[in-house]
């Protein structure tokens, strides 16, 4: 017999604006279209009453029943993310998904058979079979740099896949694979870090450099301050200027001496710092 597909009208493993319709002692019923969907209790913000919309995320409770929560899940469909395994039985494992209930992945869908506390890089997605959410360790068919879907500058979610000679291979917005290279990191990244950046570059055969952060005077507007907290715990000076050598820089502030320079050339700009011989210091202490 073919499997029976039941068509909803919100999104499973989404997140869904929905209306209160009913408010009941164990919650409140939205409107998920012919069914109503509980928010449980625990869930309900302070204030919500019959009429108002919010913003939940819906997946199957344990009894196959569609349920409303906002807690904040792991990942949504179509997300790559690090989950951590809850328990595992002869048919697969189940991952802690941030919501009452687990994500469950296959062995079919393991790369190697899930142990009790590993850490697992999944993508989610919706079982045509059962239509629940389920996980899957190969992500291969998810990701293509064929037809790419960014472009340079674009800002984009990043997830941290694997550590190479030259940087970290990453997960660009659960579509694309690009690289953030070491000297664009002023931190160790681990295996499933999510972090914001951009694109830095696309190659001719689409290959993509990605960088941390946002672009252009943007992403120095966002270092000043903390260079302006450290002089200000320096007592008004430190002992870098731009004739400093980088990887002092490197090591001090975090970053490459060519953001150092835009973002003192900045703060100069606004007459918060003035430069000596030996160093930088801070204009409004004097």
């Amino acid at each position: 017999m073919a499997p029976i597909f039941i068509i909803y009208m919100v999104e499973v493993g989404q997140y869904n604006t929905l209306k209160v319709v009913k408010e009941v002692d164990f919650g409140m019923y939205l409107d998920g279209g012919e069914d109503e969907i509980l928010l449980p209790k625990r869930y309900v913000p302070a204030g919500l009453k019959v009429d108002d919309e919010i913003n939940v995320f819906i997946y199957h409770d344990n009894d196959g029943r569609l349920i409303a929560t906002t807690a904040k899940p792991v990942a949504v469909v179509g997300e790559i993310a690090m989950m951590e395994v809850a328990d595992t039985n002869p048919a697969g494992a189940f991952l802690k998904w941030g919501v009452m209930k687990d994500v469950f992945v296959p062995i079919s869908h393991q790369e190697s058979r899930m142990k009790k506390g590993d850490k697992r890089m999944v993508c989610l997605f919706i079982d045509a079979k059962t239509g629940r959410v389920t996980g899957t360790e190969k992500i291969d068919k998810y990701l293509s740099n064929y037809d790419l879907t960014v472009k340079e500058h674009d800002s984009v979610d990043l997830v941290v896949f694997q550590k190479t000679d030259i940087g970290y291979k990453v997960i660009i917005n659960s579509k694309h694979m690009g690289l953030l290279h070491f000297n664009e990191v002023f931190k160790e990244l681990a295996i499933g870090d999510k972090l914001k950046g951009f694109i830095k570059h696309i190659r001719p055969d689409n290959k993509i450099d990605v960088s941390p952060g946002s672009m252009g005077y943007s992403r120095v507007q966002t270092e000043e301050e903390r260079v302006l907290s450290l002089l200000k715990e320096n007592n008004g000076y430190l002992p870098y200027n731009d004739k400093s050598d980088p990887e002092a820089i490197h090591a001090f502030f975090g970053m490459s001496k060519k953001t150092f320079k835009m973002i003192m050339g900045a703060l100069y700009k606004k007459q918060l710092v003035t430069f000596t011989q030996t160093g930088t210091k801070l204009e409004e202490l004097e």
